[in-house]
C-alpha cells in the first residue's frame, strides 16, 4: 500500500465522493489557498510539521485536484525544501514515456497524486462496473472521481483494466505514454502518427474525435518487426493545446506473449 493510500485508508475513505483534498490536507497538516500565482501552477512552503499549499485560481477544477494531490506528494516524500511546480512538472514525462532525471521527484509526486484522487481499493469496485474500456467508460468514471479524462486513462492502464496503452501525441510528435503491465515492453509506439491512423486527421483538425474504437493495423502504431501481423483497437480525443489522446486496446493474445516464449518460422 503507498503512502497516500494509507491515508485513504486512514480516514476511512471508501466512496469517491469522500475524498475531500482540503479535509485530507488538514489531516496532514496543510492548508490549502486558491490564489493567483506567477511563473508556476502550485506550491507548497512548510515550517516542522505545518505547510501552505498555494494552487492557481485560474485552471480547471480537475486540475486543481491534480495540483493539490501533487503538492501533498511532496509534503510526504520531499518535506524541507520550497518547491515551485510548472505546468509541465505536474503531470509530465518525457518522450519516450518515462520521467527524465530531473523530474524524478515531480514523477514521485504526481504518483502521490493518482493513489490520493484515485485510490486503487475505491477504483477497482468502480472501474469493474465496466466491461468496455473506451473513453466513454473513462468518462463516467472521471465523473465518479472529479478528475481529468488524462488522468483517469493514465489510472486505468496503470489497474490493468485492460490490455491497453494511452498516447499522447502533439503536432511534434508523440509527448509521452503509458502502457499496462500486461502489455510487453516491445510494443512501443512510434514518435510520429502514421498518416493511415484515424488518430492523424484527428491531431490535424481534418476530423471529428472517434466516438468508437476502430480496428488498424498495428504496424501504424509500432515498429516491432511482427506489427503487421496484428491488428489492435484506437479510439482517439481531443484533450488542449493542439494535443490528442489515444487509446489502444490489445485484443490479440498473440501480441501479449513475450517474445522468449513464441516461435517464429521454426525459431526462437
Amino acid at each position: 500500500m503507498s503512502p497516500a493510500e494509507r491515508v485513504i485508508e486512514e480516514l476511512g475513505i471508501t466512496e469517491p465522493h469522500e475524498i475531500d483534498l482540503e479535509v485530507i490536507a488538514f489531516h496532514l497538516g496543510a492548508t490549502i489557498k486558491f490564489c493567483s500565482l506567477d511563473g508556476c501552477e502550485a506550491c507548497i512552503m512548510g515550517y516542522g510539521d505545518k505547510a501552505i499549499i498555494r494552487v492557481s485560481d485560474i485552471v480547471s477544477p480537475q486540475r486543481r485536484r491534480f495540483s493539490i494531490g501533487h503538492e501533498l506528494g511532496h509534503w510526504c516524500h520531499h518535506r524541507g525544501r520550497p518547491l515551485f511546480c510548472k505546468q509541465e512538472d505536474i503531470g509530465g514525462s518525457d518522450r519516450t514515456g518515462k520521467p527524465s532525471p530531473k523530474k524524478a521527484e515531480e514523477k514521485v509526486a504526481d504518483g502521490y497524486a493518482g493513489d490520493l484522487l484515485m485510490p486503487r481499493s475505491v477504483f477497482r469496485l468502480v472501474a469493474r462496473q465496466f466491461k468496455a474500456l473506451n473513453f466513454e467508460t473513462i468518462r463516467k468514471v472521471a465523473g465518479e472521481f472529479d478528475t481529468s479524462l488524462t488522468a483517469t486513462a493514465i489510472r486505468f492502464v496503470d489497474m490493468d483494466h485492460t490490455p491497453s496503452m494511452i498516447v499522447c501525441h502533439g503536432l511534434n510528435g508523440r509527448k509521452w505514454f503509458s502502457r499496462s503491465k500486461s502489455v510487453p515492453e516491445r510494443w512501443f509506439p512510434k514518435i510520429d502518427l502514421d498518416s493511415e491512423s484515424p488518430a492523424f486527421d484527428i491531431l490535424h483538425g481534418k476530423a471529428p474525435e472517434s466516438k468508437f474504437a476502430s480496428r488498424i493495423g498495428a504496424d501504424a502504431w509500432f515498429d516491432q518487426f511482427d506489427a503487421d501481423r496484428y491488428e489492435i483497437m484506437e479510439q482517439t480525443i481531443r484533450t488542449f493545446d493542439g494535443e490528442i489522446l489515444t487509446l489502444l486496446i490489445f485484443k490479440d493474445e498473440k501480441m501479449l506473449q513475450d517474445l522468449d516464449t513464441r516461435s517464429y518460422g521454426g525459431r526462437r
